[in-house]
């Protein structure tokens, strides 16, 4: 059962748009890991931030999500205003990846990808127990590769990816949650919240920080839910080797702009 459990785990939270688990509802595991001795540097950090994935729906009766396009564009903006404004990320510069096309947008669709795949057997073989691997029961030692290098002229040393996935129970799925416990049916979950955010270091290619939470807080359809959420998020995120004046000033985001088509992609 622990095996199962562990690979529905990974499977809700690195499969972008699936439905997650009855067993990560309502405050489910929680799980983060550092690379051995790392710090960031000190000063202003450049951070690569990629595309962040997030889907907000609906749960229907039987338990289907029905993605909601507006309470996804809204929970992007708030999220993406929440980054900017978390007291983990003060002092750094950050850049949202843009919508590429040609090979750099292959490169980076192709490395999105890969880190994906890298946080599914982190959090499958390491972080979740049930299914851990006794080659990575030691240090948290997961990388991308040194190809990762090649994202470097996008603007970033760094590169922080971010999932937030959710769908909230339907008034007919809450009812069918309730009728269900009348019954002796057991616990019908009405409502699925799960997210996890990643640190690469681009020079290397390591994954040197990651965290997933299965049962995450803070509605992102709200300023003061996304805030939340970007806060668990980010907690525990790296510190950097020295403590610098910079902790506490302004961060720094470039954003390109949205394209229609790029809002019809999404």
């Amino acid at each position: 059962m622990k095996r199962i459990l562990a690979g529905l785990i990974a499977v809700a939270l690195a499969v972008a748009g699936a439905v997650a688990p009855a067993h990560a509802q309502f405050g489910g595991p929680k799980a983060d890991a550092t690379r051995k001795g790392f710090v960031l540097p000190a000063g202003e950090v450049r951070i690569l931030v990629f595309r962040p994935e997030i889907s907000v729906g609906s749960q229907t009766t039987g338990g289907m999500n029905e993605p909601n396009a507006e309470w996804t564009r809204t929970a992007r903006a708030n999220l993406l205003a929440a980054l900017e404004k978390t007291p983990a990320m003060q002092g750094n510069r950050m850049v949202i990846a843009p919508e590429l096309e040609g090979p750099q947008g292959a490169l980076l669709n192709d490395y999105t990808a890969l880190f994906k795949t890298v946080a599914f057997a982190a959090f499958n073989h390491k972080m979740f127990p049930g299914n851990r691997l006794p080659t990575k029961k030691g240090d948290f030692e997961w990388t991308l590769g040194e190809g990762a290098a090649a994202l470097k002229p996008l603007g970033g040393d760094y590169g922080l990816f971010f999932y937030t996935y959710d769908s909230y129970g339907s008034t007919g799925r809450k009812i069918a949650q309730v009728v269900g416990l009348l019954l002796g049916a057991g616990l019908i979950p009405a409502g699925v919240h799960v997210g996890y955010a990643g640190l690469v270091d681009l020079s290397t290619g390591d994954l040197v920080w990651l965290n997933a939470d299965t049962g995450i807080g803070g509605d992102p359809r709200t300023v003061e839910g996304a805030d939340k959420r970007i806060a668990q998020l980010l907690e525990d995120f790296p510190n950097k080797s020295t403590i610098t004046t910079n902790t506490t000033g302004t961060v720094k985001v470039d954003v390109p702009p949205e394209t229609p088509a790029s809002e019809d992609k999404k």
